[in-house]
């Protein structure tokens, strides 16, 4: 045998050696990853462990436990374009990436000191998150958590700046929120992530808590809690400026004890109309969402909080603020009557429906559970273990506006 051939089969050798060796140092951590779609995956907060469960929807079965994540206490997420990714937004100001195949956190950053929300750009590379603490809006890579612009608010006293809420993604690669203590809507256009751009409206309104955007991309609401209406801004042609509409909504001329301010994002868009939560009331509102004026009220249990419509716009669920959380109602968005009052347990915080809408999920805190309705007979047909549950989150938001 010459040497040349010898030498071929040692280098073949060495080759296959560092195959196995290679095999040996990554197969294991790559076995623990799933080799799936991620199409109907989620993730449920864990509030009180600071922890989060990954769910496979179609099985009704967790995947992972990831903990960890800080204080979730008011806990939001979104995802990743390809849907294999969470970012989770702590009211301790943590940021943190989850990968939903892995089960692992891949990086947390504590970027404020009360963060209340976030959002994930048009094209997925960056995430916004805004403050109560110190204020403002900053803005990391989605890849690296790196931060890519910090974009401080309107000083107040003591050098604060104004809290900032009602944090959403918009297209054109823009984000849009609401100051809080100097009653202002920014809009950043980040298609320079290097040059920020703002358009800031002053012109808002007293104490602007909450906002949302439409699906559509279109209108930007924004809700007032130190007078009553609401703030409009039309993303089509901002140049208009603000416009106020529902000059009879809101808590600045509310009498009687608000338990817990409405989410503006838990409204519901069915059809023409747009179903929302009346502040104080035990009432649900409903507005032309072509003139934005009133078109009735509906009487339900008690203070709503999350007014949620069915994805087909059929149906709209509606819970309640403490002590009255026990119960959900469903409203038939054509007849605008109440077809069905549902008593899951104290506690029912948050609700989620699946993409195509033929069952809804549903947190309750005070049982340690999620149960699952069926959203055509109204009957539960499962539940999963969870500690101390809230917000639910399917990966199909990956793929929504606003979300």
């Amino acid at each position: 045998m010459d040497c040349s051939t010898i030498e071929e089969r040692s280098h073949t050798l060495r080759l296959i050696l560092l195959s196995i060796a290679l095999l040996l140092t990554y197969g294991q951590a790559s076995a623990e990853c799933l080799t799936r779609g991620t199409g109907d995956l989620g993730i449920i907060i864990e509030r009180a462990a600071g922890s989060l469960k990954v769910i496979d929807r179609s099985a009704r079965s967790e995947l992972f436990h990831v903990e960890g994540l800080g204080d979730l206490s008011h806990a939001s997420a979104v995802y990743s374009r390809d849907a294999r990714y969470a970012y989770i937004f702590g009211r301790d100001g943590g940021l943190s990436k989850v990968d939903l195949l892995c089960g692992q956190l891949v990086k947390r950053v504590v970027q404020g000191g009360n963060s209340i929300g976030g959002a994930i750009s048009q094209d997925g590379t960056l995430i916004a998150v805004s403050n109560y603490e110190p204020g403002g809006v900053k803005i990391f890579s989605a890849e690296t958590l790196v931060l890519v612009a910090n974009i401080p608010a309107t000083q107040i006293a003591n050098n604060k700046g104004s809290k900032t809420v009602g944090l959403v993604d918009a297209t054109d690669q823009r984000f849009v929120y609401s100051l809080f203590d100097t009653g202002e809507i920014w809009v950043v256009d980040m298609l320079d992530p290097s040059q920020p751009k703002i358009d800031k409206f002053t012109d808002v309104g007293k104490q602007p808590y909450d906002g949302l955007i439409s699906p559509d991309g279109r209108w930007y609401i924004a809700g007032l809690f130190g007078e009553d209406g609401l703030a409009m801004l039309d993303l089509w042609h901002p140049e208009k400026g603000i416009k106020r509409i529902l000059s009879n909504y809101g808590k600045g001329q509310q009498k009687l004890p608000v338990y817990k301010m409405p989410h503006l994002e838990g409204w519901a868009m069915a059809g023409k109309n747009a179903f929302l939560p009346a502040v104080g009331l035990h009432e649900v509102l409903v507005v032309e969402q072509d003139s934005w004026q009133e078109r009735g009220r509906i009487k339900v249990h008690s203070q709503p909080v999350f007014v949620i419509a069915r994805p087909d716009g059929r149906q709209v669920w509606v819970n309640f603020a403490f002590p009255d959380n026990d119960v959900i109602q469903v409203i038939d968005t054509e007849s605008l009557k109440i077809i069905k009052t549902l008593k899951p347990g104290k506690g029912a915080l948050h609700m989620e429906f699946s993409p195509r809408g033929e069952e809804v999920w549903i947190s309750v805190r005070d049982r340690d559970q999620v149960q699952i309705y069926d959203t055509r007979t109204l009957e539960q047909t499962g539940s999963l273990p969870v500690d101390k549950p809230s917000g639910i989150f399917f990966t199909s938001r990956a793929h929504q506006l606003g979300l």
